[in-house]
């Protein structure tokens, strides 16, 4: 037996799974609290826009779950809050509210003074994002992402001592002056084509899995209205509320998504 084989495979699988959904951490950053700079990198999986939109459940099943709308498929919870909006009652509304799909936004950059550990991807909510846009919307600021005359990005982040949740809160803004993403050409070869691509990084859920998380959660306890009859296939999705169920499932969505109102733009993965 080789063992020097064997180890070089061990080695091999251990990267594998350090790249697979849910379990690889160095494919992930997010800001410490005090002062960072990053770069955000052109996107190699969408030339136009660096940036990638995606939906999630928290709370339900897994801890975190990618909706199927990420792939354009059929998702059994869009569904079902589409029927619970079309009851008409008020509790109905609320959960439909808080069981929506969560949007996260994904944008591939490099940490400077750490340049040498590729890209990472750095996810983070709709305020930071509406920073970004309002940013690559200034003529003044230009195309921040260009490799040779775009600019760096500086983070200021506060912790929960500042912001009053659970939850860092981080603020954007551009460097004064523009600069390249690097000097050294093989580098800057190497961080264009070496990414990874969130579409890939969680795993996709099928219909049938979804729903499955979807029915154990109505059922857990007392729930706030509950399928009648099995979740139907997406071809046909039939959903028969009961009304007249106790709170506890709003109250209890009411606690983990307290960020609704504009905080939160740290939730962990």
């Amino acid at each position: 037996m080789d063992l020097n084989l064997i180890k070089q495979r061990l080695e091999s699988l251990n990267k594998q799974s350090t790249n697979k959904a849910g379990g690889g951490k160095s494919l992930f950053w997010k800001p410490s609290v005090g002062k960072q700079v990053v770069r955000v990198v052109p996107n190699k999986f969408n030339k136009q826009i660096p940036f990638t939109e995606m939906l999630f459940y928290y709370g339900i099943g897994q801890r975190v779950m990618a909706s199927p709308q990420n792939w354009g498929e059929k998702d059994p919870i869009q569904e079902f809050t589409k029927q619970l909006r079309q009851s008409g009652d008020k509790e109905n509304w609320r959960l439909a509210k808080k069981l929506d799909a969560k949007t996260r936004i994904f944008a591939p950059v490099i940490i400077r003074g750490e340049e040498s550990e590729g890209v990472k991807l750095w996810q983070f909510g709709k305020e930071v994002y509406q920073d970004f846009l309002n940013m690559a919307s200034d003529d003044e600021i230009g195309d921040f992402t260009d490799i040779v005359g775009g600019r760096d990005i500086k983070l200021t982040t506060v912790g929960p001592e500042v912001t009053g949740t659970p939850y860092n809160k981080t603020s954007v803004g551009p460097s004064l002056t523009t600069k390249p993403l690097s000097d050294n050409e093989t580098l800057v070869k190497s961080l264009l084509e070496n990414q990874p691509n969130p579409m890939d990084v969680f795993k996709k859920f099928t219909f049938d899995e979804v729903k499955s998380a979807l029915e154990d959660f109505l059922s857990d306890g007392e729930t706030e209205v509950s399928p009648s009859t099995p979740i139907a296939t997406p071809a046909t999705p039939n959903y028969s509320l009961d009304t007249n169920k106790s709170k506890a499932k709003v109250d209890q969505f009411d606690d983990l998504f307290k960020d609704d109102k504009g905080g939160g733009d740290d939730l962990p993965f």
